[in-house]
């Protein structure tokens, strides 16, 4: 809207406006008229878009986002499970020696000939009570390494364990071995008492001492077969060089036979082409001779022969 206006007071002292700041009015009229119906269509436009499409779509890629994370949280509890179940493969699976089947098989054959458990050997022990003795030790010292295997794994599997740092499968595996060897501990013991009350509180150290004898005669025997082995392969080794050396003088010995003989046919080739170049001459000469004697015996026609 202009804001110039240019009036013309009449003689009669009426007044009037210029047609230019009446078409300036006019013109402002038409653009707030046009204004305004831009502004209807603006509206219409809004109106006819339902908020509740937008909450739909907001609420679906959510949605989506919360799916994803969740596919993908779990794949990545379900890696670490198997990482750490086959952290150590079967650590775990532990399963009681072979001895121990046998100490009860022979436990029920000394009670079916009538020894009772419990009784003192007395200073000159049955011979039930030297076989169930045998084969409890036996059998005991077959626990060792089961035993001292889980001792060693105690203190680093409960710390993992408390650090959150193990599976719940590979720590239950861990309790069901840790379970079954102290069982196996406290039946040793109580088996032992049967035999001779008072046993059980030496018998594992016992057997912890025949087991490092016997690993340490395990360990000497293996070093005396790694030893002998040794010494074969030096022995082995030993012959085939003397072989190789034998054998590389025997080929230098026929290969200097090989060049003398060599060298011999070819001076006897040399003398057998000298003397093959000789009779080649000698047949020359008397094919020579017998030319000239054929001349010289044509020349003795008689003269009137040509005519």
């Amino acid at each position: 809207m202009s804001t110039t206006e240019e009036a013309t007071i009449n003689p009669d002292g009426s007044t009037t406006f210029d047609s230019a700041a009446a078409d300036d009015a006019g013109a402002d009229a038409g653009t707030g008229a046009d204004d305004m119906g831009d502004t209807d269509a603006t509206e219409e436009v809004i109106i006819g878009t339902d908020p509740a499409l937008y909450l739909a779509l907001v609420v679906v890629t959510f949605a989506v986002i919360f799916i994803f994370i969740q596919i993908r949280k779990k794949r990545s509890t379900a890696d670490v499970d198997d990482f750490f179940s086959n952290l150590d493969g079967d650590k775990f699976n532990l399963k009681l020696p072979a001895a121990v089947d046998e100490y009860y098989e022979v436990k029920g054959k000394c009670e079916a000939d009538g020894w009772v458990p419990g009784q003192s050997p007395g200073p000159t022990p049955s011979t039930h009570h030297r076989m169930l003795a045998q084969a409890l030790m036996k059998r005991c010292i077959a626990d060792i390494p089961i035993v001292t295997h889980i001792q060693s794994e105690s203190a680093g599997m409960n710390k993992l364990y408390s650090q959150s740092m193990c599976s719940v499968k590979q720590w239950k595996s861990y309790q069901a071995a840790e379970a079954m060897v102290s069982a196996e501990v406290e039946e040793v013991r109580a088996e032992a008492d049967e035999i001779e009350p008072g046993w059980s509180q030496v018998i594992w150290r016992q057997a912890m001492q025949y087991h490092q004898m016997l690993k340490q005669k395990q360990e000497q025997e293996e070093k005396a077969k790694l030893a002998q082995q040794k010494a074969l392969a030096e022995k082995a080794r030993a012959d085939e060089e003397k072989k190789q050396a034998e054998k590389a003088k025997y080929d230098a010995v026929k290969k200097k036979v090989d060049e003398e003989k060599a060298k011999k046919m070819t001076e006897e080739e040399k003398v057998k082409a000298a003397e093959k170049a000789a009779q080649e001459l000698i047949k020359q000469e008397e094919r020579e001779k017998q030319s000239k004697k054929a001349f010289k015996d044509g020349s003795g026609m008689k003269k009137g022969f040509l005519k």
